[in-house]
């Protein structure tokens, strides 16, 4: 007897589940309700159908409800909005929102792929005509034909996540004034603050403004214009606004038919997709999932880990035995020129959940540095203390940090070390990669660590250094790097000097040594070490230094380690 499966939601996991239970079961009814008129398309494309890179919006569909029909036989009802679930009669309450009609569905099989919703914050003015979110493509249609018709000058954005960065590129790269405004400060969460600088130094240098650290409170109508009112500051006047302050779990039916729900609202499933009711599945950015780092419990709204749950959601629909082993979070943006790569926890997530993790920092090239074109990429590991579990990477850089990362993440996923980094045998020609690859480099660093043989000090702790003789501070760049830039207290002798001036150091008091990139400083720290200091070497180096030092210039707040430089 064939099963009937009714799919509410589409996108990337009620989608991909219905073309895998189709592709399992060839008699199965299986039926998928989508309240938009789009069952599965780009979510992640919208930003750029709006900035014009993506010019024909048919591109954005991926299947269409007659694509669905004809090759797989399911049937896709759009416009069709699923109001209430029964789990006791087994039947879901839909509605057509074309006709108005109410029916009933029963189902043998129920997968929820709700999806979340855009965050919408309880402001005055709230409901002008110029102020959008982006969800789906209905929404994006909107935004491009009102930037199309209206051509707007300026645009402010209340949120600085993936969605709301991506807009803001290209809202920019149509010539529009763009404001970022946002309560944290800085943007893209996954990353750690100082590795967000380099995002918010590229915003800049491509003219967007960043108002980090402040809050909207509101908005008015200004004849055809919005004031957006920000806490503390001046009105800022603009001709269209997008609010992408983040999203939240679209989980209200599950609520009200009492499935049992977790960390902000989210559903509870197990590691089959299975719900708390009998027969009841749930996919996608609804659900609470199991960090695969840290084994807790975690939201986790990205396109890649929603369309795994569908598969395994529905192999177990049709009877087999699939399990999801969690989300790690790897991620990657385009941001102007820019990549911005993640995997695994960042720092700030590893203290809040008691981790003794430690790091290394390192601004490799992509390619072997005596190939044209070569960018530098900054890279940031982070490690567990003493069992040197890797936690997680996030990289700022160009070419090649995308390779990076997906390196890093299977290295994660395989349970390898980060001193088994360093054993990576990865494909290397010059116009690719390096004979020491940068994933290979990062392993180096850390055996070091592992070895005894590389001390390390950070950006956040400079400050703490005592200027009191009991420490000396020593700069191994050249005199000309110095000149250009230095930290107050630290003494320039470069690197190809020092062990012809040794004499010129105190006897007995740790050193503390930095160069551009923490290359140099390290071999000095080498050097030193075995001619009997104690030497630290400054992870990330004065590049870094500069970077967060900038970033605090242009957000006109005190740097957070307390030293300046000059």
């Amino acid at each position: 007897m064939s099963k009937k499966i009714l799919i509410v939601g589409g996108v990337a996991g009620g989608a991909t589940a219905a073309a895998r239970i189709r592709r399992l079961d060839e008699t199965a009814e299986v039926i998928i309700f989508e309240r938009s008129g789009f069952v599965s398309y780009a979510n992640c494309g919208l930003p750029y159908y709006i900035g014009g890179v993506i010019s024909d919006k048919e591109e954005l569909t991926l299947q269409t409800p007659e694509m669905f029909r004809e090759r797989f036989q399911i049937d896709v009802r759009v416009h069709h909005e699923v109001t209430a679930i029964h789990p006791e009669r087994k039947t879901v309450t839909v509605k057509n929102l074309e006709t108005g009609e109410t029916f009933e569905e029963s189902y043998d099989k129920l997968l929820l792929s709700p999806g979340a919703r855009p965050v919408q914050p309880n402001l005055p003015g709230a409901g002008l005509k110029n102020l959008f979110t982006l969800r789906t493509v209905e929404d994006t249609l909107r935004i491009r034909d009102y930037v199309v018709k209206n051509k707007p000058k300026s645009a402010v954005l209340a949120g600085g996540g993936y969605i709301g960065l991506e807009v803001a590129e290209n809202l920019r790269e149509l010539g529009m004034d763009v404001t970022i405004v946002q309560r944290p400060n800085q943007l893209l969460n996954p990353l750690d603050y100082e590795m967000a600088c380099f995002v918010h130094a590229k915003m800049r240098e491509k003219g967007i403004r960043l108002m980090l650290g402040h809050s909207v409170e509101g908005f008015e109508k200004a004849g055809d214009q919005v004031n957006v009112l920000i806490k503390g500051e001046q009105t800022i006047k603009t001709d269209m606004v997008l609010l992408a302050i983040g999203v939240a779990p679209d989980t209200h039916l599950a609520k009200e038919a009492g499935l049992t729900l977790g960390i902000k609202n989210s559903i509870v499933v197990n590691d089959r997709m299975e719900t708390s009711a009998p027969d009841i599945y749930a996919v996608g950015d609804a659900v609470e999932v199991r960090h695969f780092v840290t084994g807790s419990k975690a939201l986790i709204s990205l396109a890649g880990p929603a369309n795994k749950q569908g598969r395994i959601a529905a192999d177990n629909i049709c009877g087999g035995n699939s399990v999801y082993q969690g989300s790690q979070g790897s991620s990657v943006i385009k941001i102007f020129d820019m990549t911005v790569a993640t995997t695994g926890i960042n720092e700030r997530t590893a203290k809040d959940a008691g981790i003794d993790c430690d790091k290394v920092y390192l601004s490799p090239s992509n390619h072997a540095s005596y190939y044209p074109g070569g960018t530098m990429m900054t890279m940031k590991v982070l490690f567990e203390k003493n069992t040197y579990k890797l936690l997680g990477a996030q990289i700022v850089g160009y070419e090649g940090a995308d390779k990076r990362i997906d390196v890093i993440a299977t290295a994660m996923h395989a349970g390898m070390t980060a001193l088994q980094l360093k054993d990576l045998d990865l494909a290397y020609a010059p116009p690719y990669s390096s004979a020491k690859d940068p994933v290979n480099m990062a392993g180096f660093m850390i055996e070091n660590i592992a070895e005894g043989r590389l001390k390390q000090f950070f950006w956040d702790e400079v400050g703490a250094l005592p200027d009191d003789g009991s420490v000396f501070l020593l700069d191994a760049r050249t005199r000309e790097e110095y000149t250009a830039g230095h930290i107050n207290g630290f003494v320039n002798i470069p690197l190809d000097e020092l062990r012809d001036r040794l004499s010129e150091l105190p006897q007995n008091v740790p050193l503390y040594v930095l160069c551009q990139s923490g290359l140099r400083s390290y071999l000095a720290c080498r050097i030193l070490s075995q001619n009997g200091w104690d030497c630290h070497n400054f992870s990330g180096g004065y590049r870094l230094y500069e970077t967060i030092y900038r970033d605090c210039l242009a957000a006109k707040q005190a740097y957070p380690c307390g030293m300046d430089k000059k």
